[in-house]
């Protein structure tokens, strides 16, 4: 199982170093496909180019070949896809700081506990106060909650949503850079497996 800490301790360095916000660490996929996926974003426009996907993957890449010829591999010894990419308009939220950034936005999270009776709440980001985090649930009733409370969290997709944020380029909206990672074959070299 992969240390997300030590892995996100070892990413942002390289994220910011870019000039990005590095919004999520995760790996996901299993055992059959296992995926370390990095969600980066320019703070300044909270979207993310092509060539930034790959100056990032690029940089991740060199950081972890590094670790792994000193024997230090940061993710483990089975071989594993590293996908960079933007958060995308339904945005997982993970900082505090998204849920004030996105104030008058949609969204449903998920508690970590019960609250009130409801182990998930879907309404409009009110704003943030300290570590309190207030929604208008669904225009029902206003909960707030603590940010040490929240398991998950995404924007919803919206109209209003979807306007606040028009890309400032859809050159590359297509595509996604997938960068394969090297794993060691019976006799101890380097192969590459997976697809690019």
């Amino acid at each position: 199982m992969a240390n997300i800490a030590l892995l996100t301790d070892l990413i942002e360095p390289e994220a910011t170093a870019l000039g990005l916000s590095l919004v999520r660490v995760r790996m996901q996929g299993g055992k059959s496909d296992p995926t370390l996926q990095v969600m980066a974003e320019r703070p300044d426009t909270r979207q993310l180019l092509i060539d930034d996907c790959a100056e990032l993957s690029r940089r991740i890449s060199d950081k972890f070949d590094a670790l792994e010829a000193e024997g230090k591999d940061p993710v483990g010894e089975e071989a594993y896809r590293l996908e960079v990419s933007s958060p995308g308009i339904d945005r997982p939220l993970t900082r505090l700081q998204d849920f004030a950034d996105w104030e008058g936005q949609e969204a449903r999270i998920r508690l970590v506990e019960p609250f009130e009776d409801r182990k998930q709440i879907s309404g409009n980001l009110m704003g943030v106060e300290g570590t309190k985090i207030t929604v208008d649930v669904n225009k029902h009733k206003i909960m707030t909650i603590d940010f040490s409370q929240v398991a998950d969290a995404k924007l919803v997709m919206t109209d209003r949503l979807i306007a606040a944020t028009a890309p400032l380029s859809t050159e590359g909206a297509d595509e996604v850079f997938y960068q394969d990672v090297a794993e060691p074959d019976a006799q101890g070299t380097e192969t590459e497996e997976g697809q690019h």
